[in-house]
């Protein structure tokens, strides 16, 4: 059969397919690759089946449907039972037996085939594509740069670049061209000759060598990189320090170095490693100096010469060297001395074209002109200016501010004098200037009065409101608002910009607030074309400024090429380095102060027709001076290097490179002998630094470095190191110095020598410990869920072994009765369980004698004992053994002092109010002397025929056939045929009569047996031994037929009462569940714990394979024992988290929260409460096995009679227990004894115990406060402003704050210096409040919805403690304006999130959820929230009832109804994938896999990737960086396969043939989030 393509599956309909026909020609429907292979008959077969599918839903009658459609619903038939009696019926004798555990095998073989297939297509090009089509804004640094589309490669040099490489093929040389003359070119073609002749070298066995380009700055990194990349077909690699390969080891480096040819590094990089000895400069073949004028003094160039070039003797083991630059020359001084200078340093020569003609042809120059504007007025203060000196006039943090708008009055106008302080005064810069006052007055030696600083905040206070209440008027073109020099500088813009054009313009400043106000000013005053932006260097903003990160250069250097930003303003950062298309107009607003300014912001014009505007001020001579400098500087440049001779030796140079290094002589150097590892004074710095940064450090210390002290001692300095206290050496001086800096170098030095003699620095120089965790983090702590082991199973409890061995003087009687007799179906009577020691309170529990009918089982306990005296233990004894027999088929040796317990009847007139009673009052003692007097009730033939109903009868043969007798049939005779519709008989010979059927012999046993044959024929009901009353009753013994016929003559007729028969039968599952509850106090007792039977039990209930798997398949499951232990776990695992980190908090009260996090994962991980549990053996207490008729006999007794009499020893039981089964049952022991109590002390006793760790050894809720020691920062005088903080958070939560200190540190960001208010950051109340709040938030939805699996309650709690709804509490509260950072970032993002909140909460009309549609939130602001609750709870002395209350007031409202974050949850979209498979497909065959693949790219993280596997094929797959984005993308890809699909047509498409319940289809991910969501949508109101 061909097939035509199939139509997309959406396009289906149940009209549709009624018009198609007959099945086979059905289209065939395709959803993969390896589906649109399928052989023919497949494709019948799945056509066949969608067709009857189909007519399932719109037939259920069709007879044809009664098949196995699916070809499992016929085999229901087949489903073996669990076990009874091994005497008796074996109806349900074991649960169904699953392949689950064994398909997954298969599943996870086929992925791993699959996996290997798709890991190898992963290849560079697919990552070039991504980051192609990425979101610029979502791109990382290094994607960026490699997205530029000015990376491409050259193929034709021009004549001058040829004849450059030509000289340094030969010798050293520094290239200097122009700007965008194409220096990197020559670098380019460089390196390819020296990659060749590297490559013949080795093939000669030479050693292996390797080329470096240098750089001075991160940008240049990415961009030269980018630009070799082009054009070199050797592999190349580049790294800069925020690469975080500053303390890589040799191991590291080496692999770098062996799997590259070209490494494209900052300078200090190679520094680094040519000084840890990582690398030897004889093993680098060139060195390429970008921006080679930067060689000099201590930079990072000049280090490489002087310590490590020049050390090696052997000129020929040295590199080759090349430099560019468009000047030698970057400072104001002597031409040809600096070249000179240079030239030395670099052992090269200067070198440029030899027909300068030739470049000026290739380049384009810029018209240049002057832009000369009328004479700037005086500086002189603005109104507003005045306004603030006359009253702070004497504020010393404002002191630069009044300089600066003084002089902006002159150079920019009036309106950016005045808008200067709104830079300076708004909300966010007059938080910077307040904590610049605070951390002044907090370093004062004096220690000055706290009001001093009081009064201080208040007048800036009061000058903030100055400028806030200020009316600024806008700008005028006509007025003296602006200066001359901003009004011509508006000209020019007014007539480039006058029409839309590709004109690009560059505006060179001095200042970054001139840069800003600029900006400012023109978005007012420019043209509709002028599409203005900022260009800063990337530095964290000082008071009055801004941060501007690198990402943001690059970003907006982007926009600027690509035309949606016309116009930069930007400062020097724009001269160098970055890469900045060709401009039209270049202007020089404030002019430049070196000659190598002037070039490169020239070399910015080299557009064609572009023009280089010099701004002066009319008649003045300084102005004129600095143009005609540069202009004169750079002619004589010029001659130089045209004179330069063609042959002209390096030694020709006057000047001495060893005068350069006389002052050095005398620094000392410290060479490894065995690694050559080189420590000088200047490297000694770095390394010191490296040091430092891998102690282990405080929150307080958050600058963390080493600080220097300097004193003078005869007339030189001499400097002191102290180091942090964590570190092994204190302290170290250095050696006198006439200079500060070298006297610093020296004690740096004289630290490194101390560490390494220690051995904290190893032969490499490198700290012999890192920062980093523990050995036992991540993959150590954790568990394989897969890897389980066979343990012994506790089948008795202990207690009954424990008081055998005597005959007993008192007795404790248990009554058990059911709450609902009559749903047994017969009469009953209450018995007594009478036991050696009292037993505990046994709970009620649920059992279920009939169909649709359940009776709870009472277990009352009498108050008082009974004395056993006379014949009393002998009747009991009597009765309790002739149940055993009698009912069970088990006859037990008379052994009173082994019995572990006994039964008795009850009066019928027991009630649970007779509790109090003496218990010889409540046994029927009447009954007891019967039964013990009478073995059986005799039949003879003269019986009345009363006698004979009503009775318990035994067949003496068959131990497990037993019947009520009815009624007596005198129609019938012994020898009748047996009546049709009899339950079936145990043998088939046996259906002849009515005898027959009634004896259970085999036929040869009966032969000569002869039977009365006017006996009478009973109606008597078969009993069904169904023991395992403690679970529903399966479908298959709802039709068991009980109807028998049999005659009195072969049968026993018990002296057991039926209404003890009845009662008895469902002793079995009774003492299975009370010995289970006893065995679950047991382990509580092994810990300490006194825990409430039912939660005890549930605690240690595992009942399937994969308990722990929630929503999963269950593998095994073992029925009716209840719940198990996922909901304990849950709850127990949130207070564990809690428990242990408070208990860490306070006793670690000096470390950081990073150490917080370790300690805590060693007390709660899996692995840990394992080896406790395993050492403890808690594992033999669980309970994994459902009832079953082996076990339930007591022990201590001898067998006789029935199965299993002849085995010996007691009956010993093992079972397979998963490590991380183990590990969640402590966690559910915890839960359960929190719930056990009102108070938590018994839970907290059972951290202690399962931890087993000194980090946690308190037994009850109030010993945490005494571990507290509070800190002096604490309880320290608080100062006006921290005063007035409480305060303020005082109106928004009822509480007052003892310690507004402590209130303090809950909303300081970590970025915030500790010196400012010695006062630490909020990251240790955060570890707190978050474990806080997490108790508060489960607690409430465990207790609010008591019948949801873990998996809901942690979706549904994921909303209340996300980012996202606690940043929206933090805003609701305020809180956000008391957050202290030290970052504009993070106060701006801060602000667009609580505008973006403010407008949401507007449109959503009291949806409670309108917190979900905002965007992301910023973490500090719901870090401030957690770090609140913190110190809540420590101020309040550890009263969780506070945070209980906090939570009530501020949280719970917007959770009163979860049900409005059912698409929340569901919005993740492995939850909601989940959903709609599970729920609306019914199908529980599929699996989400996730591995990881080693990184694709030099230097990057490994690749995760994901796959979506449905009935063992692969539908979707998602790689990231990580196996939990990776699932999450996968999951995004098989939705948009699978959501417009019908359950029937998913049913078809993917073979689909599970039994499980198909439920209304879910919401659609994405739709928005319940009510607030249909209120955005105009769905609501």
């Amino acid at each position: 059969m061909t097939t035509t393509s199939a139509p997309p599956m959406g396009s289906f309909t149940l009209e549709g397919l009624k018009r198609l026909g007959p099945a086979a020609t059905l289209p065939a429907i395709q959803h993969t690759a390896e589906r649109a292979s399928t052989a023919p008959l497949e494709q019948i077969a799945a056509q066949t089946s969608v067709l009857q599918g189909y007519e399932e839903e719109t037939n259920p009658n069709n007879p044809r449907l009664s098949t196995d459609l699916l070809g499992g619903m016929g085999k229901l038939d087949q489903e073996p039972s669990p076990n009874v009696s091994d005497s008796e019926d074996e109806y349900n004798a074991t649960p169904r037996t699953l392949t689950v555990s064994e398909r997954r095998k298969a599943q996870n073989s086929k992925f791993s085939a699959w996996l290997s297939k798709r890991a190898a297509k992963i290849t560079n090009e697919e990552v070039q594509a991504i980051v192609e089509n990425a979101n610029e804004e979502n791109l990382s640094i290094r994607s960026l740069m490699a997205k530029q589309e000015s990376n491409v490669i050259i193929t034709d040099p021009r004549e001058y670049q040829l004849e450059l490489f030509e000289k340094a093929k030969k010798q050293n040389i520094i290239a200097v061209l122009d700007t965008g003359s194409g220096k990197t070119l020559i670098a380019v073609l460089l390196l390819k000759h020296t990659i060749d002749k590297e490559l013949e070298d080795r093939a000669l066995g030479k050693k292996r060598r390797i080329s470096f380009f240098l750089v001075d700055c991160v940008t240049l990194v990415f961009q030269q990189f980018a630009v070799l990349e082009c054009n070199l077909d050797q592999k190349i690699e580049r790294f800069c320090g925020e690469m975080g390969c500053d303390l890589w080891i040799k191991e590291t480096w080496a692999k770098h170095f062996a799997e590259n040819e070209v490494i494209v590094c900052t300078a200090e990089i190679l520094n680094q490693c040519l000084m840890h000895s990582f690398i030897s400069i004889d093993e680098i073949n060139l060195l390429i100096f970008d921006e080679a004028h930067h060689t000099k003094k201590n930079h990072a160039y000049a280090r490489i010469i002087k310590d490590h070039y020049i050390t090696q003797d052997e000129p020929a083991k040295r590199p080759k060297i090349f430099g560019m630059t468009a000047s030698p020359v970057d400072a104001r001084e002597d031409v040809v001395k600096a070249a000179k200078e240079l030239e030395a340093m670099l052992h090269s020569q200067i070198a440029t074209t030899s027909d300068l003609s030739l470049l000026r042809m290739s380049i384009s120059r810029p018209d240049e002109s002057l832009a000369v504007y009328r004479r700037l007025a005086y500086a002189y203060d603005t109104p507003l200016c005045s306004s603030l000196k006359a009253k702070f006039g004497d504020l010393e943090a404002l002191t630069k501010f009044f300089k600066n708008a003084r002089e902006a009055t002159s150079q920019l106008g009036e309106w950016c004098a005045d808008h200067l302080w709104r830079f300076v005064l708004d909300e966010e810069q007059a938080l910077k200037v307040e904590r610049k006052i605070e951390r002044k007055f907090n370093r004062d030696p004096a220690n000055s009065p706290v009001e001093m600083l009081d009064s201080e905040l208040s007048r800036l206070k009061e000058a903030k409101d100055i400028v806030k209440n200020w009316t600024f008027v806008n700008p005028d073109v006509s007025g003296k608002s602006m200066s001359p020099k901003v009004l011509l500088l508006h000209q020019y813009l007014r007539l480039i910009f006058e029409k839309p054009s590709d004109a690009k313009c560059i505006i060179f400043v001095k200042h970054r607030y001139t840069a800003r106000l600029l900006v400012q000013l023109f978005s007012r005053i420019g043209t509709p074309n002028l599409r203005l932006d900022l260009l800063i260097g990337s530095r964290t903003g000082d008071v009055g400024d801004i941060s501007f990160s690198f990402r943001q250069q690059v970003l907006t250097l982007m926009k600027f090429k690509k035309g949606d930003i016309n116009c930069l303003v930007a400062t020097s950062i724009a001269e160098e380095g970055l890469d900045i298309p060709d401009c039209n107009l270049v202007i020089r607003f404030d002019l430049y102060a070196t000659l190598i300014q002037y070039i490169q912001s020239r070399g910015r014009a080299r557009h064609a027709s572009s023009r280089y505007i010099h701004m002066v001020e009319e008649n003045n001579r300084m102005h004129l001076q600095a143009v005609d400098d540069v202009r004169q500087g750079e002619a004589v440049m010029r001659n130089f290097c045209e004179a330069l001779p063609a042959d002209r030796l390096l030694q020709g140079n006057d000047y001495n490179l060893d005068t350069a290094l006389v002052k050095e002589k005398s620094h000392r150097k410290y060479v490894d002998p065995e690694t050559g590892a080189t420590l000088t004074y200047a490297s000694s710095l770095v390394v010191l630094a490296h040091f430092v940064g891998c102690l282990p450090h405080r929150d307080e210390d958050f600058s963390h470095k080493a600080t220097y002290c300097m004193s003078v001692e005869r007339k030189k300095f001499v400097c002191e190191v102290i180091l942090p206290e964590s570190s092994p050496i204190h302290s170290a001086t250095g050696r006198p110095s006439s200079r500060k800096a070298i006297a610093r170098r020296s004690a740096a030095f004289e630290a490194c020598l101390l560490l390494r003699q220690g051995n904290h620095l190893d032969k490499n120089l490198i700290p012999t410990y890192h920062k980093s965790l523990p050995h036992m983090r991540n993959a150590h702590l954790a568990l394989n869920m897969n890897k389980a082991h066979s343990y012994n199973m506790k089948i008795k409890p202990g207690i009954w072994e424990r008081t055998r061995g005597s005959l007993p003087s008192e007795l404790f009687l248990t009554i058990l009765s059911l709450e609902t007799p009559e749903n047994l179906g017969r009469p009953c009577q209450p018995l007594a369980l009478l036991t050696r020691t009292r037993l505990p309170d046994i709970p009620s529990f649920l059992l279920h004698p009939q169909v649709d009918k359940v009776s709870q089982l009472l277990c009352t306990s009498i108050a008082t004992s009974l004395n056993v005296r006379g014949n009393v233990l002998m009747e009991l004894n009597e009765f309790t053994l002739r149940i055993y027999h009698d009912l069970f088929n088990k006859k037990f040796e008379v052994n009173e002092p082994q019995m572990s317990y006994w039964l008795a009847p009850i009066v019928k007139s027991w009630e649970s109010s007779r509790r109090y009673d003496p218990p010889d009052q409540l046994i029927d003692w009447a009954l007891l002397a019967h039964i013990s007097q009478n073995p059986e009730i005799p039949w003879i033939i003269d019986m009345p025929h009363a006698d004979l109903l009503d009775r318990f009868l035994v067949d003496r043969w068959h131990g497990g056939t037993r019947f009520y007798s009815l009624e007596i049939k005198s129609h019938l005779g012994p020898f009748d045929p047996v009546p049709i519709g009899t339950a079936k008989a145990e043998h088939k010979q046996h259906k002849d009569s009515i005898i027959n059927y009634t004896v259970g012999l085999w036929k040869k046993s009966r032969e000569g047996i002869a039977w009365r044959p006017d006996q009478p024929v009973i109606l008597a009901h078969k009993i069904h031994h169904r023991l395992n009353l403690l679970d529903e009753i399966t479908e298959k013994e709802k039709v068991v037929n009980t109807t028998a016929y049999v005659c009195p003559e072969p049968l026993k007729i018990s002296a057991l009462p039926t209404t003890v028969v009845a009662m008895a039968y469902l002793f079995p599952p009774i003492i299975h569940r009370i010995e289970s509850y006893l065995i679950a106090l047991e382990a509580c007792d092994l810990l300490g714990l006194v825990v409430q039977p039912t939660l005890a039990l549930e605690a240690v209930t595992k009942d399937s394979d994969n308990t722990d798997e929630h929503r999963s398949e269950q593998i095994h499951l073992q029925r009716g024992m209840g719940k198990n232990y996922e909901r304990l776990e849950f709850i127990g695992d949130c207070f564990l988290k809690m428990a242990t980190s408070i208990s860490v908090f306070c006793k670690s009260p000096e470390e950081n929260e990073y150490d917080y996090h370790v300690k805590r994962m060693l007390m709660i991980c899996n692995k840990n409460l394992f080896n406790t549990a395993t050492f403890l053996k808690l594992q033999e207490y669980i309970r994994s096995t459902s009832f079953s008729r082996r076990t339930w006999y007591p022990q201590g007794i001898k067998l006789l009679e029935g199965k299993g009499h002849n085995k010996t020893g007691e009956v010993a039981s093992q079972h397979p227990l998963g490590d991380k089964t183990i590990a969640d049952v402590c966690e559910a022991l915890i839960g359960a004894a929190l719930l056990s109590h009102d108070s938590m002390d018994m839970a907290v006793k059972a951290v202690t115990a399962l931890v087993s760790n000194p980090n946690h050894d308190v037994t009850k809720w109030e010993d945490y406060y005494l571990l507290y020691s509070l800190p002096r920062y604490q309880t320290s005088q608080p100062t006006a402003s921290q005063l007035n903080l409480a305060m303020q958070v005082e109106r928004v939560h009822n509480y007052r704050f003892k310690y507004p200190r402590l209130l303090r540190s809950a909303f300081i960001h970590p970025s915030y210096p500790f010196a400012e208010e010695k006062i630490p950051c909020y990251q240790r109340l955060e570890f707190l409040g978050d474990a806080l709040l997490d108790m508060a938030s489960i607690s409430f939805l465990f207790h609010r919805y008591p019948d949801r699996d873990p998996q809901w309650l942690t979706e549904h709690k994921m909303a209340m403690v996300s980012n996202k709804f606690l940043a929206a509490v933090s805003v609701k509260l305020g809180f956000h304006k008391h957050l202290r950072s030290n970052g504009a970032i993070i106060e701006s993002q801060n602000r667009e999130y609580v505008q973006d909140l403010e407008e949401v909460e507007k449109d959503a009309n009291g949806a409670r959820d309108y917190w979900t549609l905002t965007k992301t939130a910023p973490k500090a602001l719901s870090d401030i929230v957690e770090s609140y609750i913190g110190a809540l709870f420590v101020d309040s002395a550890f009263n969780y009832g506070e945070v209980e209350r906090f939570f009530n007031e501020h949280i719970r409202w917007f959770f009163e109804d979860m049900n409005i974050y059912d698409t929340y949850a569901n919005n993740h979209p492995t939850t909601y994938l989940h959903n709609l498979l599970s729920l609306s497909f019914g199908c529980t065959n599929y699996r989400i896999m996730a591995s990881e693949v080693p990184a694709i790219v030099p230097g990057g993280l490994p690749t995760a990737i994901a796959a979506i596997m449905i009935h063992d094929e692969i539908v979707a797959e998602g790689t990231a960086s990580s196996g939990k984005n990776a699932k999450v993308k996968a999951s995004s890809q098989a939705l948009k396969l699978l959501q417009t699909l019908a359950p029937f047509e998913y049913r078809h498409t993917y073979g689909c043939n599970c039994e499980g319940k198909e439920q209304d289809w879910v919401g659609k991910a994405g739709d928005g989030v319940g009510m607030a969501g249909q209120l955005r949508r105009g769905q609501l109101g």
